[in-house]
């Protein structure tokens, strides 16, 4: 495999700039040649959005740059996003043939390339953007993440006329407020959402369904589907005694007012945020080495994950992983907290944690943490960041009369986007709880297919 060439850990650390800088040419042509072509193409059905990866591929390898963009904007109206925070190798590169060797196709960094060259060629991708719609029903996408942009961008390109309507100031999503600019550059979310736009989607940003206007309201102006795709932003908390203390963030706070709010642009953005000089970052998924490595960026001196259960269970991937490991994140591991503690002035003080060991699979089917009797310690500490989930945001379920919602306040809907009310569909986080980027457009695409086939019969 071509690896992609990175910033040195010791200079990353110092800036906010993506870290892996991308194929070059020579680079693309050398990794595209290695795939075999295999005819019966089993990472297609390895990808979520089902992206005719053989297709791309080949384009690059024979330097047919614009039709491999093509290709890929045929089924993913996101490709730049997604060559760079997909987990392609649980998805399309664990099942490529050459993974029985160790040694798969690089499809990531080759999806990254070819949306990157089309940008810096100013090409668009789609084989005509579309400027009005051709249809005359109206459909509503609750949310601009990645769910909503991929049901809205497949619903205009089949001449919809679609709005999505965001309650942040910035569309995007996960993508923005979520995501450092280290992993994605947030111009790089910008201009796939100009994308979406050209294809005649119109965004209303600052507009809270819920509260601005509810579905109800929606139908009134004319809107004959709703696909309500407005994430996971609730964070959860552990429960412990402390975590109201000055200093403890949710990590969907802290990475909102870094990325969003631009807290690592100060003081050119005035809005700061003070990270002290030792940080806990409790959990190990995606969110967790995003919080760790964005505070060390902004100036911790020492940076911990802290997790109840091995690195075997870490629920991140591989490469962000190795990449806080290179950065000089710790790793605390079988460790609880079960306390945080604070001075007079309502400071975080230290943090009281539990050695565990691994007892038997739990229902997630990985092996349940077992606090040790007498193993508690101590932990002096600045900030606590928790990032162990997220769930719904009631704000517009609670507006919805009879919508059907899971034990944990989720939207029940089946694959295809289907709720129990007809003209109601919702997909994404909202629904599967935190998920990936790529599992959200998954979710977005199958939407959009029974939104069509709804309207086609009503």
């Amino acid at each position: 495999m071509e690896k992609m060439r990175e910033q040195d850990p010791k200079e990353r650390i110092k800036n906010f700039n993506e870290v892996p800088y991308g194929y070059n040419e020579e680079e693309a042509v050398r990794e595209a040649s290695r795939c075999l072509q295999c005819p019966t193409a089993p990472c297609i059905t390895g990808c979520p959005v089902s992206i005719d990866i053989p297709g791309f591929i080949n384009a690059i390898k024979e330097k047919r740059f614009k039709e491999s963009i093509t290709i890929l904007k045929d089924t993913n109206n996101l490709p730049a996003m997604c060559g760079r925070v997909c987990p392609q190798e649980d998805q399309c590169e664990k099942v490529c043939v050459l993974e029985k060797a160790g040694n798969p196709i690089n499809i990531g960094a080759l999806e990254r390339f070819a949306a990157d060259w089309a940008m810096e060629n100013n090409i668009s991708g789609h084989e005509a953007d579309i400027s009005s719609p051709e249809k005359d029903e109206k459909v509503a996408v609750v949310g601009a993440g990645p769910a909503g942009l991929t049901c809205a961008g497949e619903l205009a390109k089949k001449g919809y006329a679609v709005t999505v309507f965001e309650g942040l100031h910035k569309p995007g999503g996960v993508l923005t407020y979520g995501i450092p600019e280290f992993r994605l550059p947030k111009e790089i979310v910008m201009s796939e959402v100009d994308g979406i736009e050209r294809l005649g989607v119109e965004l209303k940003l600052n507009y809270i369904i819920g509260k601005i206007k509810t579905i109800d309201g929606l139908r009134k102006d004319g809107y004959k589907a709703f696909f309500i795709c407005t994430g996971a932003g609730l964070p959860s908390f552990m429960g412990i005694p402390g975590e109201n203390l000055n200093g403890v963030y949710s990590a969907n706070e802290f990475l909102t007012r870094v990325n969003l709010m631009k807290a690592y642009k100060f003081p050119e953005y005035d809005t700061p945020i003070n990270v002290g000089r030792k940080v806990a970052v409790i959990g190990a998924g995606n969110v967790a080495m995003d919080s760790a490595r964005s505070a060390l960026r902004l100036g911790a001196e020492k940076v911990m994950i802290v997790y109840r259960r091995t690195e075997v269970e870490m629920p991140a991937r591989i490469d962000e992983i190795h990449h806080a490991e290179q950065e000089g994140i710790e790793f605390h591991l079988l460790t609880t907290p079960i306390e945080i503690i604070g001075d007079d002035k309502g400071d975080i003080k230290k943090m009281i944690c539990l050695k565990n060991e691994l007892g038997e699979p739990d229902s997630s089917g990985r092996k349940r943490p077992v606090p040790i009797e007498g193993s508690e310690f101590e932990m002096e500490m600045d900030t606590v960041i928790c990032a162990i989930g997220n769930g719904p945001n009631p704000l517009l379920l609670d507006t919805i009369d009879g919508l059907k919602l899971g034990k944990w306040g989720n939207i029940e809907a089946d694959d295809d986007g289907y709720t129990n009310i007809e003209d109601i569909f919702a997909g994404g986080d909202i629904v599967t709880g935190s998920a990936t980027v790529i599992a959200a457009m998954g979710a977005g695409k199958q939407a959009s297919i029974a939104i069509e086939k709804y309207l086609q019969a009503r």
